[in-house]
């Protein structure tokens, strides 16, 4: 596997070169008037600058990730402070899979591996510790277990020094739940897990009311949890079927949990945790995709809102408040996509990132009392000088040969005649993924060069509902292969691409 994606790599290096040189030479480019700069790789591939901020609990300081000698690490800062003034807390060789605060901002919480084998360590780091000899603040491996792959199931706020964590050191395929004490290390286990467990569901009250199993044949079962510890089936769906837990109620009597049992589409429902039994609370009001996602306050327990995927994301909101923040962000940055990426501990104060498909992004903390924003970042502040020249993503339909439609993104070379262009194929990888509109690095480098670039969401891609997953099924390299070349097809019929010219690229397809 490390092979095939090292080959993989050196190829798409190889691609990009020969482009760079096309790009230079191409006819079709050179004999505009006005020829586009032609964008570094590097500006598009290599490390963001700055990325992954995250405020504290109290909001008086901000991590992110930086590289050091190549590699991401963690910084912080006080909000107050410049960005260079940020003092580094860890020194890896390893790029960090994902960091958190803990609630009472005493500790980072981060997660990390050994040379890719994947098997994740929690580590713990104290921003307010000195450096030691190393020259930087000590970090805690809190599960010192190479061989095995510690998974966070739940982050007391009752407790901020406990979390719930599965350990799977006594059955590799399983992982046991333990509490995990961060200012000590200490581990308790709770459980051990002969149940074919994969996930964990707790109240409101930090109380575990909810699990999730895997039988052997691919199916998901969704488990009550007695007072005793005891579980019992309430729920389930087939293996072609999916069903997950969200959050619970304000008032912990209900739970919230997605699932396409029974629809094509996945809609957010209701759940009595006793007796499984479900209500709708929602589906996507256009009837075209799955439900994206549920966001939850943690002050207020309440849902906030809901998110569907289509061409681009639409929001559907529950809190008037929220919606009046979003509505008033959206009149800032009109044409952009708005996210809320963290907040501080009573939601005041909120990191947003600011997105497009022609904009590089920005960062801002945003408080939602005084309505003031900051500017924090961008992540790739190179980028911004190149953006009269970057190329607007556009979202397609076609059918495919059998008459399926396919869904799509095109990026049109910006200053091209928008005639016989070369094309770039550029299929996601999964294939149970999809591509989304917003900043493409990869469609936009390709652009850049001359290139139509065609994103295609292929049968078998996830949010458009079962039926349009499980039409990938036996259908990789058959219909799944129609479902691009008749998008090649379609962009050739609109005179848009030269048939002669077509490339196809990519990771994991």
């Amino acid at each position: 596997m490390k092979s095939n994606l090292k080959l993989a790599l050196l190829s798409l290096l190889a691609v990009m070169i020969v482009v760079d040189s096309f790009a230079q030479s191409n006819p079709v480019i050179q004999k505009k008037t006005k020829v586009p700069p032609l964008i570094d790789r590097e500006i598009f591939l290599g490390n963001p600058e700055i990325a992954g901020g995250q405020l504290s609990p109290d909001g008086k300081f901000i991590s992110f990730l930086k590289p050091w000698k190549g590699v991401l690490n963690i910084f912080v800062k006080k909000i107050t402070e410049p960005f260079d003034k940020a003092k580094q807390l860890t020194a890896n060789d390893r790029p960090v899979g994902g960091y958190f605060w803990s609630y009472d901002g005493k500790y980072i919480l981060y997660v990390e591996d050994k040379g890719g084998n994947e098997n994740y360590n929690i580590y713990a780091v104290n921003p307010a510790d000195d450096a030691d000899t190393s020259g930087f603040p000590p970090a805690r491996n809190l599960t010192p277990n190479e061989k095995i792959r510690a998974e966070i199931f739940a982050v007391s706020k009752k407790n901020p020094d406990v979390m719930m964590i599965g350990i799977n050191d006594r059955d590799p395929k399983w992982h046991d739940l333990y509490k995990l004490s961060i200012s000590t290390g200490k581990l308790e286990k709770l459980r051990e897990n002969n149940d074919r467990i994969s996930g964990w569901m707790f109240d409101w009250n930090e109380t575990p009311r909810l699990a999730i199993r895997n039988p052997e044949d691919g199916s998901t079962e969704i488990l009550h949890v007695d007072e005793k510890g005891n579980l019992s089936k309430i729920y389930e769906v087939g293996p072609l079927e999916s069903a997950g837990i969200n959050a619970f109620s304000a008032d912990n009597k209900k739970a919230y949990i997605s699932s396409n049992k029974g629809t094509n589409f996945v809609q957010l429902l209701l759940m009595d945790p006793e007796t499984g039994s479900t209500t709708l609370v929602e589906q996507d009001p256009l009837k075209r995709v799955d439900l994206e996602d549920a966001a939850f306050s943690d002050v207020s327990h309440q849902l906030q809102f809901t998110s569907y995927y289509d061409d681009r994301l639409r929001l559907y909101f529950k809190d008037k408040k929220v919606e009046a923040d979003f509505n008033f962000l959206q009149q800032k940055f009109p044409g952009r996509q708005i996210a809320w990426s963290g907040s501080t501990k009573d939601e005041q104060k909120v990191l947003i990132n600011v997105t497009s498909d022609v904009h590089a992004p920005d960062v801002y903390l945003f408080d939602r009392v005084t309505k003031k924003l900051v500017f924090q970042y961008t992540p790739r502040p190179k980028l911004k000088q190149y953006e009269p020249y970057l190329s607007s993503m556009q979202s397609i339909r076609y059918k495919s040969s059998d008459g399926l439609e396919i869904p799509a993104y095109v990026t049109i070379p910006k200053q091209s005649n928008g005639k016989m262009l070369p094309l770039l194929v550029f299929p996601h990888g999964g294939p149970w993924a999809r591509d989304y509109w917003g900043m493409n690095s990869y469609a936009q480098l390709m652009a850049n060069r001359g290139f139509v670039v065609l994103a295609p969401n292929f049968r078998g891609s996830t949010g458009y509902g079962k039926n349009y997953l499980d039409a990938g099924n036996l259908q990789w390299g058959k219909l799944m292969q129609d479902d691009i070349t008749w998008g090649v097809k379609y962009l050739v019929a609109k005179g848009l691409v030269d048939p002669k010219k077509v490339a196809i690229m990519g990771g994991s397809y």
